[in-house]
C-alpha cells in the first residue's frame, strides 16, 4: 500500500530510542524527512541520520521553553514547512510505596513529561500544521483507560494527553489538521524489559524475577505478547497518511487485547 508520505516533513519527540526511533526509521524509509528530537543522540539515531532524511535535535522537553527550541530548530531544518507532528516523548517510574509515597515534586514529573510536553510542542508546531494541513499523532498509554495504582501519576497524565488530543481535534479539524492519539499496551522496549525498567522494578519490589513480572503483564492478552515498536511505528504511519483521511479525534488502542472494556 503506498502511503503517500513521501517528500513529507516530520517531527518525532522522544526519538532516541524504543518507539520514537522506530517511527523515525519507519518514516524515513517512507520517504519523509524527519526532525528526531531527543535529549541526547543515540548511537542508533546518529546511524538514521547518516542517510541524510534524519536530522537529530537535541532538547529537553521537561524545559518550558525546550518544546518551543525544538520546533524552532527543527522547522528551519526542514525549511519552515511542517506536514506531521508525532508526540512520543514520555517516561513512567513505578510507585512501589503507593499514592501516599509520591510527591508533588513526582507528581509535577510525570505531568510534565508526559502531558505538558506534548502540549507545548503543540501550541508551537500548530501554526506550521495549519499552513499545511498536517497531522498530529500522539503516543499515550494504556494506562489512560486502564487505571493502575504502581503508575498512578503516569496514567493520570496519559488520560489528560487522550483528552487533549480529542478536545484539540474538534478545534483543528475543520481547519485541515487531524489528530489522534494512539495507546500501546506493554511495548518490548527498554522502558519495560531493560535493566532498570520497569518489569527490574517491580520484580524487585516483590521479590520476583523481571521476566515472570513481563510475562504477568501481558498475561491477559489475547496475543500473550508484548507489542514490537515497529508495530506501534506502522500505526502511526497509517494515521499520518491520507489512507486515514477520515480518521480525527481517535485513541487507538494497539494493546494485544489487553483491554477488556468495548
Amino acid at each position: 500500500m503506498d502511503l503517500r508520505l513521501t517528500g513529507r516533513a516530520a517531527l518525532v519527540t522522544g526519538a532516541g530510542r524504543g518507539i520514537g526511533l522506530a517511527i523515525v526509521r519507519a518514516l524515513a524509509a517512507e520517504g519523509v524527512r524527519v526532525v528526531a528530537g531527543s535529549r541526547s543522540v543515540s548511537p542508533e539515531l546518529a546511524a538514521l541520520a547518516e542517510g541524510g532524511r534524519v536530522h537529530p535535535v537535541t532538547a529537553d522537553l521537561s524545559t518550558p521553553d525546550g518544546p518551543a527550541r525544538l520546533v524552532a530548530a527543527g522547522t528551519e531544518l526542514l525549511g519552515g514547512r511542517l506536514d506531521l507532528l508525532v508526540n512520543n516523548v514520555g517516561g513512567v517510574h513505578p510507585r512501589t510505596g503507593g499514592f501516599l509515597s509520591v510527591t508533588d515534586e513526582q507528581w509535577l514529573e510525570s505531568l510534565t513529561i508526559n502531558f505538558l510536553s506534548a502540549v507545548r510542542t503543540t501550541r508551537a508546531a500548530l501554526p506550521h500544521l495549519l499552513d499545511r494541513g498536517g497531522t498530529i499523532v500522539t503516543v499515550g498509554s494504556v494506562n489512560a483507560s486502564l487505571p493502575d495504582p504502581l503508575v498512578i501519576d503516569y496514567g493520570a497524565a496519559k488520560a489528560a494527553l487522550v483528552n487533549f488530543g480529542k478536545a484539540l481535534s474538534k478545534q483543528v479539524g475543520p481547519r485541515g489538521v487531524r489528530v489522534n492519539t494512539i495507546s500501546p499496551g506493554p511495548v518490548g522496549t527498554d522502558l519495560w524489559l531493560g535493566a532498570g525498567g520497569v518489569a527490574d522494578v517491580l520484580g524487585e519490589a516483590a521479590g520476583r524475577a523481571p521476566g515472570d513480572v513481563a510475562e504477568a503483564a501481558v498475561a491477559g492478552t489475547a496475543t500473550g505478547r508484548f507489542t514490537r515498536p515497529e508495530e506501534v511505528a506502522d500505526l502511526v504511519l497509517l494515521l499520518a497518511s491520507g489512507r486515514a483521511g477520515n480518521i480525527a479525534g481517535a485513541d487507538v488502542l494497539i494493546d494485544g487485547g489487553l483491554t477488556a472494556s468495548l
